[in-house]
């Protein structure tokens, strides 16, 4: 099964807000983005435009290009477990 990016991305985000202590509402407010539209992009349901992941990012007190690292990580790992079931 095909990982999304837009469902990496929001994996990393929900769990950056939630080793913070964060909640949806404060990430929210700081980011000035509705909460329902925030938690559609930590669902991986709503693809984020670059502005609005930067936004995201400076609320959250972590640089973009973290966040990025962390999701290409996420990738690696998928693609380990897809190679991993193919062989």
């Amino acid at each position: 099964m095909a990982v999304l990016a837009r469902e990496l991305l929001g994996e990393v985000l929900r769990s950056e807000r939630i080793s913070q202590g964060r909640t949806l509402r404060e990430v929210s407010l700081a980011a000035r983005v509705s909460l329902g539209y925030l938690s559609e992009v930590e669902r991986g349901q709503k693809e984020a435009s670059s502005e609005l992941l930067q936004s995201i990012s400076q609320a959250l007190g972590v640089p973009l290009s973290r966040i990025f690292a962390a999701v290409a990580e996420r990738f690696s790992a998928a693609d380990l477990r897809e190679s991993a079931l193919a062989a």
